[in-house]
């Protein structure tokens, strides 16, 4: 049986919508749409009270604000019911019946009877892992498919033979679920797949959290679905960890990070950082770009030895002697008291602007010492004239001298991470001569800055480790402001302890029972959690702190890390709780590592787990069959993932006479292509090398282009880079020739339908297409 009749005939369930089973989960659905309306309106009056009380109430008073936002975040969870709130129901041989969902919702009783299933719980794994040989105790499973709150379609698999009920909705398996799903025209954003994830993309999602899992697999292997519903299982086993130390999901480009943003939120997980490498660093936001060359040589691990010389040649070298003038007689700074003072600085190994302290207080003792000498000299030849507290005044004197500190700044400057970078790349030293040309920038004026690159933010982050940052003045100006907030809290309960003596003023037996604010807490831990309550979330926190430790991290596109960026990941998860996602087939990115071990190996050794998705649930048969013959043109032994479905549509090319002509040829197979207007059949892409996308986007108006395009519009136009990770129904790509291999692999494997190619040069090596006009079903 096909893949369009097992689509059909699913469809086709949910026509009858007087079925009595339908009706009856329609029934379910509405019973539990009722209850979420009911708790919005007891949340509502939750707040409500708790702001009435707070003018009298010291402990509701500072607990006010978490309510809110506890309740506020709870709203906009069970707002997800609009994604469908259950998609299955469980009948387990002992009479158990459990319905799963998206998200746990309890009856108000006194048992709290669970309604819907967390589908991250342990008992809702039979409906992922059950198959006939291993029912894992069920007797059926069901699959509910619904639109907003509307029951659409059911389909039931028999897990127990000897089980005789029959609702007219039983199918062999569920294949004819995944398979709707996955003809499902595109919207532009991801969608979550917890109604159809497949077995062994369950045990990856469910493996434990620590230690550093790769997961490999092919174009459409669902490798970012996984990663995603892992980040937000992890986020539900472990709660109170990760919610602590929040969740960092590295993707590509702001295009898929888009992309890819709705899929935690629609699932109830928001306590998550989603970044670009390029965003990796605080208070920079890498916006220019660099030659290959350059970011080959950037990204390469000598650059960290690079960047560490040089700021060794900035740590008092080359220095002249200087005379500096003083009341008691000329001071000598010469290359030996420097020299002196530098190996004292050193030997603390602390970072350059934590070890200038350390020089400047040997540069002034050195120089304290010279005047010392001269003014305590005893004419004949005793001991110094001068005691301890003389020394300490002198010392000081030296200390306040302008010129002093002048010699020190040059000497031992004090540097910020974008200081020393800029200043490397205007002459970079320490590499060879090839590699410091592909770097070197000209000179900025004073007014004026080059933008970083992403290339420039590992190296942001490897200055910062270098010279540290001195934060003693900070930690003094916060822990004045939280002694302020133990007195103000303190106050708080003083008041909260003479408002209840003033009303039990005649019952002091009572009085002795009656617990006040000051009874449960103390000033500290009020201030405390009304700190807690007035800060940002972890994930907030966590993208303005370069030295924040995450709780996970997730790097989708994993293959295109190059070394510079695996030390800057590592830095941000000193736990190595890691899941790495990507292809090492797809990887184009210059200075990439290459493989699993040449990237982990520094950093882990061989101590990682590596799982293969070999199943291909996007690519139809007949567009992967042409993507693999480009990459086995270099590599004969290629073998690409197994596509689950085709659909007898065959990719095209069209050949143009002159590249002059191969825009107007784009306008008119976009045209040809069966996607309307308004998108709702599905999402178009045109694909193209980046010199070609502006005449494109000139020759079709209505495509969105640009850094970040619209996903959600019917027509994008993007370049290779920016299709990493997508998915559309259709795809044109135009010029292939004119594609690095691993990009053009990249490219052809977007569409779930229709793939087209429009060219004037000769195809590539391996892509072999028929030169027709584009088929228009």
């Amino acid at each position: 049986m096909n893949s369009e009749t097992l689509w059909r005939q699913y469809m086709r369930a949910g026509a009858e919508l007087s079925n009595g089973e339908i009706l009856r989960e329609q029934e379910f659905i509405d019973l539990l749409c009722g209850r979420l309306a009911e708790l919005e309106a007891r949340a509502a009056a939750g707040v409500d009270a708790a702001l009435a009380q707070g003018a009298t109430n010291a402990q509701m008073l500072l607990e006010r604000d978490v309510l809110v936002a506890e309740q506020s975040g709870l709203l906009a969870l069970y707002s997800s019911g609009e994604h469908g709130l259950c998609f299955g129901r469980l009948a387990f041989r002992d009479g158990a019946d459990h319905h799963i969902g998206r998200i746990g919702i309890r009856a108000d009783d006194e048992e709290r009877t669970p309604l819907v299933v967390d589908w991250r719980a342990d008992v809702a794994r039979p409906f992922y892992l059950a198959t006939g040989h291993e029912p894992m105790g069920l007797r059926r499973r069901r699959h509910i498919t619904t639109e907003r709150n509307r029951v659409t379609a059911l389909h039931d698999e028999i897990l127990d033979l000897d089980d005789a009920e029959r609702t007219g909705h039983e199918g062999a398996t569920a294949d004819a679920v995944l398979l709707a799903a996955l003809d499902a025209a595109r919207t532009g954003r991801m969608h979550d797949i917890v109604q159809t994830i497949q077995a062994e993309q369950d045990r990856i999602i469910r493996a434990p959290h620590r230690g550093v899992l790769v997961v490999e697999g092919g174009p459409g292997t669902g490798k970012t679905a996984v990663a995603l519903h892992r980040a937000a299982y992890l986020l539900y086993a472990h709660r109170e960890l990760l919610a602590r130390r929040a969740v960092l999901i590295v993707g590509p480009n702001p295009t898929f990070l888009g992309y890819i943003g709705q899929v935690l939120p629609a699932l109830g997980e928001t306590g998550v950082l989603l970044a670009t490498p390029g965003e990796l660093f605080p208070g920079v936001r890498a916006t220019g770009t660099d030659t290959p060359e350059a970011a080959a040589v950037k990204g390469g691990a000598a650059m960290a030895d690079a960047l560490a010389a040089h700021l060794r040649d900035r740590q008092a070298t080359g220095w002249p002697e200087l005379r500096i003038d003083h009341e008691d007689g000329v001071l000598v700074l010469d290359r030996e008291l420097v020299a002196a003072a530098r190996d004292r600085a050193r030997r603390t190994h602390l970072p350059h602007n934590l070890a200038r302290p350390h020089f400047a207080f040997a540069v002034i003792d050195g120089l304290t010492d010279q005047l010392v000498e001269r003014i305590g000299a005893d004419p004949y030849g005793g001991p110094n004239l001068l005691g301890a507290d003389d020394r300490a005044l002198i010392g000081k004197g030296v200390a306040a001298s302008a010129q002093v500190h002048a010699a020190i700044d040059e000497l031992w400057p004090l540097l910020t991470p974008e200081r020393l970078v800029a200043d490397y790349l205007e002459e970079p030293t320490h590499l060879p001569d090839a590699d410091a040309a592909a770097v070197r920038r000209a000179p900025c004026g004073p007014f004026t800055a080059w933008p970083w690159t992403p290339a420039d933010v590992p190296l942001l982050d490897e200055a910062a480790e270098l010279l540290g940052e001195d934060d003693s003045a900070r930690l003094a100006a916060e822990e004045a402001q939280r002694q302020e907030a133990i007195a103000y809290a303190q106050g708080v309960l003083d008041l909260s302890y003479g408002s209840r003596s003033h009303e039990f003023a005649d019952r002091e037996d009572e009085d002795s029972e009656q617990l006040a604010a000051h009874d449960l807490i103390d000033a500290e831990r009020l201030a405390d959690r009304q700190e807690e309550a007035d800060g940002r979330s972890a994930a907030e926190r966590a993208a303005a702190d370069r030295t924040w430790a995450f709780g996970h991290v997730i790097v989708d596109e994993a293959q295109e890390l190059t070394p510079m960026l695996w030390r800057l990941l590592m830095r941000r998860c000193p736990t190595r709780s890691m899941t790495l996602v990507g292809d090492p087939a797809q990887s184009s990115e210059p200075g990439s590592c290459g493989t699993w071990s040449a990237a982990l190996g520094p950093h882990v050794g061989e101590r990682f787990e590596r799982v293969l998705l070999d199943v291909n649930y996007r690519t139809p048969a007949e567009i992967m069959e042409v993507a693999a013959g480009v990459v086995r043109a270099t590599d004969p032994g290629f073998r690409p993932p197994r596509s689950v479905r085709s659909t007898g549509v065959r990719p095209w090319a069209r050949r143009v006479a002159d590249a002059a002509e191969l825009a107007d040829a784009v306008a008119a197979c976009v045209a040809a292509e069966p996607v309307p207007a308004d998108g709702a059949g599905g999402r178009l892409a045109v694909v193209a090398p980046k010199h070609l996308l502006g005449d494109l986007a000139a020759a079709l108006p209505g495509a969105d282009s640009g850094p970040e395009p619209d996903l959600a519009r019917p027509l994008v136009l993007l370049s290779p880079t920016q299709a990493k990770g997508l998915e559309f129904d259709s795809v044109l790509v135009v010029e292939p020739a004119d594609f690095g291999r691993a990009e053009l692999y990249v490219a052809l494997t977007r569409a779930t339908q229709r793939l087209g190619v429009v060219h004037s040069a000769a195809l590539p090596e391996g892509l072999e297409l028929e030169e027709q006009a584009p088929t228009t079903t």
